[in-house]
């Protein structure tokens, strides 16, 4: 006899599965904190 299969059901979450619903809210925060810093880097060295 061979081993039961686990069903698809019961697959452990993956890591990139769990991020992907957060990528809109994530990208944008991103991006604007790092405008700022470039910004304020630029004002600086001026």
């Amino acid at each position: 006899m061979s081993a039961p299969t686990p069903s698809p059901d019961t697959h452990a979450p993956d890591a990139t599965e769990a991020i992907v619903p957060l990528i809109p809210l994530v990208l944008p925060l991103v991006g604007g904190v790092l405008m700022f810093l470039l910004a304020f880097i630029a004002i600086y060295m001026a």
